[in-house]
């Protein structure tokens, strides 16, 4: 990178830090004079407040997205000799929580319009051993669930969704995770609504589900040391919930920011040669704004912008069926294979200034369609 150019990451919380910095000094501050870190009043007042927001009976604090995935698999009864549908093209967490479980996850091929599972595809992936469909809200953009559940009612299937990616997200005006039988979210630090540490957050309407999810994250129990069943220890801590309470009431206005600043770099990178944009419509909330680099030239503009100083991410380099852990041949998924050549995500967030978008498109745009 040459000498003084300012670098832009791919993301910059700083500024969100700096804008709320009272209040979370103020919250840090009434959780350490408590003397309440696990669960507690403060878990207790965000479960009631995050369930308010996205429009559902329960919500469950955990201690991860992954947890949130693995408790919410066995809360909904799957299990050993289960199969889950699921996408190939998604973090590694969504098949591995499968796995953990004792089910087998059943990789279908995406949307490469939206990333997203192809519920096209998915009833020929069904089989007699077939427990449920996990469909992951890849980017921030809703899957296609109306397909996706009239599939799963047909079948007899439950739906857990991955809203890893997707806190705030609405499909058809309601909210992401809430549409299937459970949903689970992140709030690792980078997310929509990201603590500063781990966190994760299981949302259901179904009171079964949801006294099972409570005692999973206790170690099976429902008083201590009455173990009921084996579980986990994953409890979201109150330090956690404190600060996602401060940030909670920003969520709608930050994701129309994100949606402004996707607005923008459509503009600005509209007719671009070689360069494929996402669609922007109310809804999608942008964790990520990804585009497709056409002509096998990804990774040599990935360098070109690093050299400029510009972050940018890979999200995902390689497909799950041909990670080690699942070791599928090359070819069975083309469309997830594809996408993992082509996809690049730029520098995003709700207080990115307009300058630096703009810097962003302009060099994309030359190094896109400069010549091999």
């Amino acid at each position: 990178m040459a000498g003084g150019v300012n670098r832009i990451p791919i993301l910059d919380l700083s500024p969100e830090i700096e804008e709320l910095w009272d209040d979370l000094m103020a919250a840090i501050t009434r959780v350490l004079r408590s003397g309440q870190f696990i669960l507690g009043p403060e878990v207790e007042a965000f479960e009631r407040e995050v369930a308010e927001y996205l429009g559902v009976k329960h919500a469950i604090g955990l201690n991860s997205g992954t947890d949130a995935l693995v408790i919410g698999l066995r809360a909904l009864g799957v299990g050993p000799g289960d199969e889950v549908i699921t996408t190939p093209f998604t973090f590694f967490a969504t098949a591995e929580a499968i796995s953990l479980v004792g089910a087998t996850p059943v990789f279908v091929d995406i949307d490469p319009k939206t990333f997203n599972i192809d519920p096209n595809l998915i009833p020929a992936a069904i089989t007699p051993r077939t427990k449920a469909i996990l469909p992951v809200h890849l980017y921030g953009r809703p899957a296609e669930m109306d397909a996706i559940l009239a599939i799963a009612e047909e079948h007899g299937l439950k739906v857990l969704e991955d809203c890893a990616q997707a806190f705030g997200a609405a499909y058809q005006g309601k909210k992401v995770g809430t549409l299937g039988h459970a949903g689970a979210f992140s709030f690792f630090p980078s997310k929509n609504l990201g603590a500063y540490g781990d966190g994760g957050l299981l949302v259901t309407n179904d009171d079964g589900v949801a006294e099972l999810a409570r005692m999973l994250r206790a170690h099976g129990s429902r008083r201590k040391y009455f173990n009921e069943m084996v579980g986990y220890n994953s409890r979201l801590d109150a330090l956690q919930a404190a600060i996602l309470r401060v940030k909670l009431p920003h969520v709608d206005r930050w994701n129309e920011k994100r949606r402004q600043v996707a607005e923008r770099y459509n503009q600005l990178l509209a007719g671009t040669p070689g360069l494929v944009l996402p669609e922007v419509f109310e809804g999608h909330v942008f964790h990520q704004y990804t585009v497709r680099i056409l002509g096998g030239k990804r990774d040599r503009v990935q360098q070109a912008l690093a050299e400029a100083g510009i972050g940018t991410v890979v999200y995902y380099p390689v497909p799950l069926h041909r990670l080690p852990a699942y070791g599928y041949p090359q070819g069975v998924f083309p469309e997830a294979e594809k996408m993992s050549a082509e996809v690049l995500s730029l520098p995003i967030g709700p207080l990115l200034a307009t300058s630096l978008i703009d810097r962003v498109a302009r060099n994309l745009m030359v190094d896109v369609t400069r010549s091999v």
